[in-house]
C-alpha cells in the first residue's frame, strides 16, 4: 500500500495546489429568491463548500452585487463568520462578476487555473462568469449542491448551458473527497471524515 507523492500544481484533479473557490453574491435578496431547493440547506452547504477550502487552504474570492450602492445587503452573517469578519470582498455593479476589474483581478491574481465556483443564481451570477472563465482558458467547477436558481428549471437549464460551455459540475461529497484523495493524508482526515459525516455522506466507508 505505497501512495505516490501528491501531484503537485499539474494535477489534471482539483488539489490544494491548484484551485481557488469563488463564492458570488450569497446575499439576503439572491437565497430569498432561490427556489430550486431548500434555502436553509442552499446555505448549509455552501458553508460546508468553504468549510472544505479553508481546510486545503485554497484561496477564497468573494463578491458581492450593490451593497456600495445602498440596493443590497452584505453577504450572510454565517458565511463571513467562516471567512472572516475583515476578508475582503469585491462589491460590484455588474451582474456578470468577470466583467469586474477588481474581482477577475482578484482570481487572476492567485495564480490558480481551476476555479470552484459558487453563485446566485444559477441562471445569471454563475453562468456568465463562468462561461468568461472558461472563454480565457480557465477550468471552472461549479458545485451544483450549493448553487441554486429561482426555478428548477432555469436552474438546470443554466446547469447544461455552462456544461455545454465546458464547465465541470461537481457536488459538495465529491469536491471533498477529490482534494482529500488520500487517506494517509492524516492532518486534514478528522475534519474531512467530520464535514463529510455531516453532510450525510460517510463515516465507516475507511
Amino acid at each position: 500500500m505505497t501512495s505516490y507523492p501528491k501531484r503537485g500544481k499539474d494535477d489534471i484533479l482539483l488539489s490544494s495546489e491548484n484551485a481557488v473557490l469563488t463564492v458570488i453574491d450569497y446575499q439576503p435578496m439572491q437565497i430569498n429568491s432561490v427556489n430550486s431547493m431548500n434555502r436553509s440547506e442552499l446555505v448549509q452547504n455552501t458553508e460546508k463548500v468553504i468549510r472544505l477550502a479553508k481546510l486545503y487552504d485554497l484561496p477564497v474570492v468573494l463578491s458581492t452585487v450593490n451593497v456600495g450602492t445602498g440596493g443590497n445587503d452584505d453577504t450572510i452573517p454565517g458565511i463571513k463568520r467562516l471567512l472572516g469578519k475583515d476578508f475582503p470582498s469585491y462589491d460590484r455593479t455588474s451582474i456578470n462578476a468577470w466583467e469586474d476589474k477588481e474581482y477577475q483581478e482578484a482570481i487572476k491574481a492567485t495564480g490558480r487555473k481551476k476555479i470552484i465556483m459558487l453563485a446566485l443564481w444559477t441562471e445569471a451570477c454563475l453562468t456568465f462568469p463562468t462561461i468568461d472563465a472558461i472563454s480565457e482558458g480557465f477550468d471552472v467547477y461549479p458545485v451544483v449542491d450549493a448553487v441554486g436558481g429561482t426555478s428548477s428549471l432555469a436552474h438546470e437549464a443554466a446547469l447544461k448551458r455552462v456544461e455545454q460551455a465546458g464547465a465541470h459540475l461537481t457536488s459538495i461529497a465529491q469536491l471533498g473527497c477529490e482534494l482529500q484523495r488520500d487517506w494517509n493524508r492524516k492532518e486534514t482526515v478528522p475534519e474531512f471524515d467530520h464535514i463529510m459525516t455531516e453532510f450525510g455522506a460517510f463515516s465507516n466507508l475507511r
